[in-house]
């Protein structure tokens, strides 16, 4: 309950970009461009590898996840951004801020376990080829994703039900553009000491535990690649590997940017822009890294290219 002199707050104010809105026009156009080709990319990759039948591998299944993924947490974050920065603040529901909260963390953490999920599959294409049919199917696919997708969901639903059990009094401004979990932690005048230790024990296994399994794929992968004899084999195994160990680097790269930093950091203006990284920058990004690097997907969008222009010389 709050003090006397308290009262529960049932709004929250975010600030957005303070000193930067007499460029708000230029901003809103960028960000508003910048999550137009977030949108246009990542479904290109999702109807690509649904609707062509040599994109349904393993590797493409779970980019195609991944891709799904990025679409969501990007949409659960910059509309209300680009609604921030063109009204210069905004005002949400507590109930609307910690349900952004909670969806932001299910489509970040999934994020984690597809990337390890992806790690695996590129594990077993070069170190076991021969059983690699064999060894990852369309069901395990199946269930990869799905286990994925679901003990992400179950442990954030159990931060949830615990966050909406706190105490809000008093202050009710974050200076932030979204309801990120630092800056509306530091609203909630209840105990949330225990609620701080499972956090951090759900970021372990949501974050570390990942990152150290991919770690060791990538381990067993280059010692399988340094036993290869000729330079045009390892060529070729380093090359199937190379857009998604690209994309971890990438994505790890701006989470230790963001969360692995002091706190003195971390509460400053800076952490805000780096959060930019992985909301807008890793989704842009990643579209790129394997539409430009990998041919299955240039054939792809050429075929359909070429449909296209059938059908209209068709139709003309």
């Amino acid at each position: 309950m709050c003090e006397e002199n308290q009262t529960q707050i049932t709004e929250i104010h975010l600030l957005g970009f303070r000193g930067l809105y007499k460029y708000k026009i230029p901003l809103f156009i960028v960000f508003l461009l910048t999550y137009t080709l977030i949108l246009g990319g990542n479904l290109i990759i999702i109807l690509l590898v649904s609707t062509t039948d040599h994109l349904k591998t393993p590797m493409f299944i779970f980019l195609k996840h991944l891709s799904i993924a990025d679409v969501l947490l990007t949409t659960s974050v910059v509309p209300m951004m680009l609604h921030i920065i063109l009204f210069e603040g905004g005002t949400l529901s507590l109930w609307v801020c910690i349900l952004q909260l909670y969806s932001f963390g299910i489509f970040g953490f999934v994020q984690c376990y597809i990337i390890v999920i992806m790690s695996y599959d590129r594990y077993l294409a070069i170190c076991h080829p021969l059983h690699y049919s064999s060894l990852i199917g369309p069901d395990l696919c199946l269930q990869l994703v799905i286990g994925s997708w679901s003990l992400v969901t179950v442990l954030t639903s159990a931060e949830f039900f615990v966050s909406i059990q706190f105490n809000f009094c008093g202050m009710n401004y974050v200076d932030h553009f979204f309801c990120d979990f630092g800056p509306t932690t530091e609203l909630v005048t209840s105990d949330i000491s225990s609620f701080l230790l499972q956090d951090f024990v759900y970021s372990i296994l949501m974050m570390l535990f990942p990152f150290a399994l991919i770690i060791l794929s990538y381990f067993c992968i280059f010692l399988a690649i340094l036993k290869m004899s000729s330079a045009t084999s390892k060529r070729k195994a380093f090359s199937t590997c190379s857009s998604h160990l690209t994309t971890v680097c990438v994505y790890y790269g701006t989470l230790i940017a963001v969360y692995m930093t002091s706190s003195e950091e971390r509460t400053s203006d800076i952490n805000k822009y780096r959060s930019l990284l992985y909301i807008v920058v890793t989704p842009l990004i990643n579209p790129f890294i394997y539409s430009l690097r990998n041919h299955e997907i240039k054939r792809a969008l050429m075929k359909v290219q070429m449909c296209r222009v059938f059908e209209n010389g068709w139709k003309t």
